[in-house]
C-alpha cells in the first residue's frame, strides 16, 4: 500500500498502471482499474442488447459477459499479472482457458444474482448487475490469483 502511494504522490503513472511489479495492493488496484473498464464495456453491451436489441437481460447480460471477459483478459495480461511480475502456472491456451473458466463460474454467479433480484426480488437488471459486478470482482480477482498466478521467484 506505501508503494502505491508513494507512486500516487509522485504522479508517476507508469509506475502505477505499467511497471512490473509483485506488490499485492498495486496488482489489486490494477485489477480493478482494469475490471473497471471491463465493467464499463460490460454493462454498455447489457444495456444495448437489453434495450436496443430487444433480448431478455439473461441473454444480454451472456454477451456482456464475453465482450468483458476478453477485454479483462488482455488488459490483465498487460497490466495486472505481466511475466515480470508474476509467472503464470499454465500454458497460454490452458491460462486463457482457466481464465474463462473462472470467469464463466463469475458468469454463473452473475447470473444467480440476476435471477433472484431481477427475477424475484424485482429490482432493475442494471442495478443486480451492479451488485453481481462487485461479488464477482472479488472472487475472479482471487481465484485467478490462487489458481493460475503465482508470485515470480
Amino acid at each position: 500500500m506505501k508503494e502505491f502511494f508513494e507512486l500516487l504522490k509522485k504522479f508517476d503513472l507508469k509506475g502505477i498502471f505499467i511497471t512490473p511489479t509483485s506488490n499485492g495492493f498495486l496488482q489489486f488496484f490494477r485489477y480493478a482499474f482494469v475490471g473497471g473498464i471491463a465493467a464499463v464495456i460490460d454493462f454498455a453491451l447489457l444495456y444495448v442488447f437489453t434495450e436496443w436489441f430487444h433480448f431478455h437481460h439473461m441473454i444480454s447480460a451472456i454477451i456482456a459477459f464475453i465482450g468483458g471477459l476478453c477485454t479483462n483478459f488482455l488488459l490483465s495480461k498487460l497490466l495486472v499479472f505481466n511475466k515480470n511480475a508474476v509467472e503464470s502456472r499454465v500454458k497460454p491456451v490452458w491460462e486463457f482457458l482457466s481464465y474463462a473458466l473462472i470467469g464463466v463460474i463469475g458468469l454463473g454467479i452473475t447470473e444467480l444474482i440476476l435471477f433472484v433480484f431481477t427475477e424475484k426480488i424485482g429490482i432493475h437488471y442494471m442495478i443486480s448487475k451492479l451488485i453481481a459486478t462487485i461479488v464477482v470482482l472479488i472472487w475472479n480477482y482471487l481465484a485467478r490469483k490462487v489458481f493460475i498466478y503465482k508470485k515470480a521467484k
